[in-house]
């Protein structure tokens, strides 16, 4: 419950325009404007095909998450409730929650000087001030050595974890901020010198994803993925002890959607190199991602992005021959095919094309014939589908078409044994 001395200022853009209340799942229709997801569909639902606050006519019906906003709203959520259980809250007024710029410039001098306590403090003004506006992001990222002072604490894990969350926090509000992102990894992920403390930012950011709140968790994810650039940085980011199992832990079905759809956006990045595709699918991400897509009521995005970590899975040997031997799998990925979206289906097309055309596995053929996979695929080629799915189904009749010959040949052989006249 809500102190009745803590006086809490909600930021209008987090208020769904039609509940009026805060967003637990913001998303973005073809408008621009911006709804929680369950008000939003519910409307949808009802027959409606305008946008609520507009009226504009949609010509799609189709909406994507507003992953920047939900951070937001997710950094703010975990800042109120801090004060709300702090034993020393107190009254607080609009212009303590938004510091002015001379007392943000203040606190980022104190960040250097004092201990963790009062670095934690002075960087808790700065977050407000940053969840204000974008013109107080644009100034932040703008003050001369501000993200470098940032990446400076983030490559001390003494620092603690209450240190460390608010400073990815600090750093992720200002990301969209930085114009030199090969700066930003260069530094992030170099090693001290020899006289301290031999870390990268890699053992925050993990620290972080292991001991933090949801909103810091988010916040370690988008920074992760900012600086996953190049092989080498995905080489490196993929090598660090314990990274990638824990994103894989972080993506279990009971998890916030939120921090999943980061946790899969940040595998995506790195799981290009061969290397680490092969580490993936050692580390049982096959499985992981089968049993995420069994779950029902996932959010289209967290679908397609787990069908398209399949499909790059598929590319490698080792990932085909885990996908055909988990029968869940391929029935649960046959089971996306065109009941999500457009992008999921070819993804999903494109992972059961690899297993059961290239690959020729015939565990994955029974369970895709099992699950009615034939009639699907010829629905979908008479759908108004890419050329490039349709070159797929094509493949794939094929392929049946001779299993199914197999198939009858094998029985009428068995038949003549038995029945000799």
């Amino acid at each position: 419950m809500v102190r009745d001395d803590l006086y809490i200022t909600v930021p209008s853009f987090f208020l769904c325009p039609i509940s009026l209340d805060v967003m637990k799942s913001p998303v973005s229709l073809c408008t621009g404007v911006t709804y929680d997801r369950s008000s939003i569909q519910r409307w949808l639902d009802n027959g409606n095909n305008t946008c609520p606050a507009t009226m504009q006519v949609l010509y799609t019906k189709d909406f994507v998450p507003n992953r920047n906003l939900q951070s937001l709203i997710q950094i703010w959520s975990d800042s109120v409730q801090n004060r709300v259980d702090s034993p020393e809250s107190k009254a607080v007024t609009e212009s303590e929650l938004v510091p002015s710029r001379d007392q943000v410039l203040s606190a980022i001098a104190d960040v250097e000087r004092h201990c963790e306590n009062n670095r934690v403090d002075s960087l808790v003004k700065i977050v407000r001030f940053a969840l204000d506006s974008d013109e107080n992001r644009d100034f932040l990222a703008k003050v001369d050595g501000f993200v470098a002072r940032l990446v400076g604490l983030l490559h001390n894990v003494d620092g603690g974890v209450e240190l460390l969350e608010m400073v990815l926090k600090a750093l992720d509000l200002v990301l969209e901020k930085i114009d030199d992102r090969e700066w930003l990894k260069n530094s992030m992920l170099k090693r001290q010198s020899e006289g301290e403390n031999r870390c990268n930012c890699l053992d925050s950011l993990l620290l972080v994803l292991q001991r933090g709140s949801s909103g810091s968790k988010i916040a370690s994810l988008r920074v992760l993925k900012s600086i996953t650039m190049d092989a080498e940085s995905k080489l490196l980011i993929a090598e660090k002890e314990g990274l990638v199992s824990e994103l894989l832990n972080l993506i279990e079905p009971e998890k916030t959607p939120a921090v999943i759809e980061n946790c899969l956006s940040c595998l995506i990045a790195i799981s290009t190199p061969k290397r680490n595709k092969v580490k993936l699918v050692h580390l049982g991400a096959i499985r992981t991602f089968s049993k995420l897509l069994l779950e029902s009521n996932l959010a289209v995005s967290i679908v397609e992005k787990v069908l398209k970590l399949l499909e790059t899975m598929s590319s490698r040997k080792e990932g085909r021959v885990e996908i055909c031997e988990d029968p869940e799998c391929v029935a649960a990925i046959l089971n996306k095919v065109m009941k999500v979206s457009s992008v999921a289906t070819e993804n999903a097309v494109t992972t059961l094309w690899s297993v059961c055309y290239l690959f020729r596995d015939q565990k994955a053929q029974e369970a895709v014939i099992k699950g009615n996979g034939l009639t699907k695929i010829l629905l979908l080629m008479q759908s108004n589908c890419s050329p490039s799915v349709r070159q797929m189904c094509s493949d794939l009749l094929k392929i049946f078409r001779v299993y199914s010959k197999s198939c009858l040949s094998c029985y009428d052989t068995k038949t003549t044994h038995i029945m000799p006249f």
